[in-house]
């Protein structure tokens, strides 16, 4: 029997320390820091997802067997890395094939050389030049995408239709440095216009083994309006990526970037997330990778895997993928996020939420504590932007978002907010 460690403490984690608590091979899961909902099914440690050092040590000292790292900062900070030396067993990729998200240049970069499609680009390291180049692009083509270069937890994207929307983004991400060093490089890049999916796959480093496609839903407001979130919702899987389509995208993205982060020396071991875009004229593009499991994208697709979480990690980890089957429920699932009102702006903490208790009854529904901590009165608290996600599994599209939805109304917390078109967005409901 093993003992695990889920590192952090947001829906994403949740989602994966409610799967591994059904694997009969884990007698123990360990959650840092963890929320109100994780305590359901793991002990919360308070060490937080940054320190690096004192998980190692927690590992250590506690004989964990496998450590699941979920969000992408200690991956990129090298946490693999420090456990490897140690001697501990650790499911995520190595610091630098991390860069793969926390470098857009270095991940652009990349996906240039090895015949990658992406949209044209061009790197920044300082604010004028910037916004000269992002000034022509615009004014030749109408609107130009500004990224800030490091991660930015999903918020450093600026879609700019206007000069004040050029100025602003390059104001913000190089000189009022609002992503911190993240914006010390800016990639400016073309507009592309499609239909968007995430693409997740559990590879070893040679093997590959695909996800359900999930489209996400990063706009605060209903009708893809308002701020860039780290996520409003997802739904999977995507009928517009047929299985022909997702064969290509192996192919021409998830293989080559994996074989690519190989030659460097260093194998990606993990999971390896594509964000990809289908144009209007059907031409295939890859928009960012991510070095971890999506959020909500996992919210979404953990509930409809079959396969033991835990034989996957290790596959994975151990690199005998190759050896594991991976299969998934034929059923649909609807997820939907419950934000503290005005994310991702400043919001308010501590406010009581109602109506988990009746939800946690509901058939085919599981809702995924995020921002979320425990009242000293036994009530759970809000206690972040994201605070749940609320997924519904169904036999088809419908039945799976109104399970969804049915469970959202018997929530309640002061300003909570949702999108209520989750899975609508025209043209991306083909087949479901």
């Amino acid at each position: 029997m093993l003992k695990v460690l889920v590192v952090g403490g947001g829906g994403r984690e949740h989602a994966l320390v409610w799967k591994l608590a059904q694997s009969p091979q884990v007698s123990r899961i360990y959650v840092a820091p963890g929320n109100a909902g994780t305590l359901h099914h793991a002990e919360n440690i308070p060490i937080a997802a940054s320190d690096v050092e004192g998980l190692a040590a927690f590992a250590a000292e506690n004989g964990i067997d496998l450590t699941v790292v979920g969000p992408e900062v200690p991956l990129i900070a090298g946490i693999v890395d420090v456990f490897e030396r140690q001697g501990l067993r650790i499911f995520g990729p190595a610091r630098e094939p991390a860069m793969i998200e926390g470098s857009k240049a270095y991940s652009k970069d990349l996906m240039a050389r090895y015949g990658i499609p992406t949209a044209d680009y061009q790197v920044f390291s300082e604010p004028e030049p910037a916004r000269t180049y992002a000034s022509e692009q615009l004014e030749a083509h109408g609107t130009v995408v500004i990224k800030a270069d490091g991660e930015a937890a999903g918020k450093g994207v600026y879609i700019c239709r206007t000069q004040a929307d050029v100025d602003d983004a390059v104001n913000k991400v190089m000189i009022e440095k609002v992503f911190g060093a993240s914006g010390n490089r800016l990639v400016v890049e073309e507009f592309l216009e499609g239909q968007e999916a995430s693409l997740m796959a559990f590879t070893d480093g040679t093997t590959i083994v695909p996800m359900i496609p999930v489209q996400d839903h990063k706009q605060a407001l209903d009708g893809d309006e308002g701020p860039n979130t780290g996520g409003m919702g997802c739904y999977a899987p995507v009928g517009f990526v047929t299985p022909a389509l997702y064969a290509q995208a192996v192919d021409q993205i998830l293989r080559p970037a994996v074989d690519a982060i190989r030659d460097t020396g260093i194998p990606y071991k993990g999971v390896l997330y594509a964000g990809i875009m289908i144009t209007n004229s059907g031409q295939l593009k890859t928009l960012e990778f991510n070095c971890r499991f999506g959020d909500p994208e996992t919210q979404t697709i953990l509930p409809l895997l079959e396969t033991d979480l835990m034989d996957i990690l290790l596959g994975v980890t151990d690199a005998h993928l190759e050896e594991v089957s991976v299969s998934w429920k034929a059923s649909n699932s609807v997820c939907v996020a419950l934000t503290s009102g005005g994310y991702p702006g400043p919001y308010v903490r501590g406010i009581q939420i109602d109506g988990l208790e009746q939800v946690s009854h509901l058939s085919d529904v599981v809702v995924f504590h995020a921002g979320t901590k425990s009242g000293d009165d036994g009530t759970v608290l809000t206690d972040g932007g994201r605070v749940l996600s609320v997924t519904g599994i169904g036999t088809d599209f419908s039945q799976a978002r109104a399970r969804a939805y049915a469970a959202v109304k018997n929530i309640n917390f002061e300003h909570m907010h949702f999108r209520t078109d989750i899975g609508l967005r025209p043209g991306a409901n083909k087949e479901q």
